[in-house]
């Protein structure tokens, strides 16, 4: 596994999404939060895949709700944003801030 700290644009975006769900973050509403805020579509399993990953590094941490009949007796995973995935989205949001500095909106860059 690579030991990047750097975020792709679909980490971020999942990361986002766990912040704007708090205590409702797990797979399906943070693929719904995506499709309503951007209109991306991120299916469930890559989600499910990208939390494995940034749960690795660090970046989120997962707990085991109570089982439900709802869904077969099966608990939800839900997710958080730790302090060191809150410190990588300040700091990847002040890298692109610092991107978009100075350049045209509209025209040619």
């Amino acid at each position: 596994m690579s030991d990047r700290s750097y975020l792709t644009q679909t980490e971020l975006m999942i990361l986002l999404a766990i912040m704007r769900l708090k205590d409702e973050a797990y797979g399906v509403p943070i693929s719904a939060e995506i499709l309503e805020r951007t209109g991306r579509e991120v299916a469930t399993a890559s989600v499910y895949a990208i939390l494995e990953r940034l749960e690795a590094r660090g970046f989120v941490k997962s707990q085991l709700g109570e089982a439900t009949a709802m869904r077969g007796g099966r608990a939800k995973t839900y997710f958080r944003v730790t302090a060191r995935g809150n410190a990588q989205v300040r700091e990847t949001q002040h890298a692109l801030q610092e991107l978009w500095r100075g350049l045209p909106l509209k025209g040619k860059a």
